[in-house]
């Protein structure tokens, strides 16, 4: 980090920001079906992450309000330790952060401002609610509609501006972004994957393992 060349975060939100899950929290909660066989389609990579996002919640009937009302309730939404404190500490030292997901930006939204950062760019699915179903899609950092590789795709545009990126995140959509990038932060299946393939990485369970590694590096 002591190179000119700027910084930035590459933020994984569901089962990295957040404990659990929101997506499937979510569908456990309203889908009107049997959403995980959506989820085992897209597991085996039968179906990408759209298609999955789309035929899951397609199941649901419920509108916004009710979805963040659920969530809001009985502290259901737990923080993984040490979130803000990083992104607390990025402003300081002038490192942009991204939260790129997978999930849906409504609740990943309305989730960051309960905590005071609802000022964060994200950039996650787009979505629409209907009494039907609701409908589920992806835009990617040119404005058109991305059908995969959604985080690869901020990934790549993210190095393309000149960033150095660190990236943050735990599942099996992380590993082919997170190997392009300067620096891993990794847990669950992203750190297996690390693992495996001899990536260097750092371990994480809360986000103050990451803020001792990121002022480590910037002392370099």
């Amino acid at each position: 980090m002591g190179s000119a060349k700027k910084f930035l975060v590459q933020c994984d939100f569901d089962n990295s920001v957040t404990v659990d899950d929101i997506s499937f929290m979510l569908l456990d909660a309203f889908a009107e079906g049997d959403w995980h066989q959506y989820l085992e389609q897209y597991r085996t990579r039968d179906i990408s992450v759209s298609e999955f996002n789309n035929s899951a919640f397609g199941l649901v009937r419920a509108d916004e309000r009710t979805m963040l009302r659920y969530l809001s309730s009985d502290n259901r939404v737990r923080i993984r330790p040490g979130f803000q404190e990083l992104v607390k500490y990025c402003r300081r030292n002038d490192i942009e952060f991204r939260v790129v997901s997978n999930g849906l930006k409504f609740y990943i939204r309305a989730i960051l401002k309960s905590i005071g950062m609802d000022d964060l760019d994200v950039f996650a699915a787009e979505s629409e609610f209907s009494p039907t179903g609701m409908r589920v899609w992806f835009i990617g950092p040119d404005g058109n509609e991305v059908k995969a590789c959604f985080k690869e795709a901020y990934t790549r545009y993210f190095l393309g501006q000149g960033y150095r990126v660190a990236y943050i995140g735990d599942g099996a959509s992380d590993c082919l972004p997170a190997r392009e990038t300067q620096y891993i932060f990794a847990r669950d299946a992203l750190l297996d994957y690390c693992l495996e393939h001899k990536l260097q990485c750092t371990p994480f369970e809360d986000f103050y393992a990451v803020l001792r590694e990121m002022e480590r590096i910037r002392e370099k």
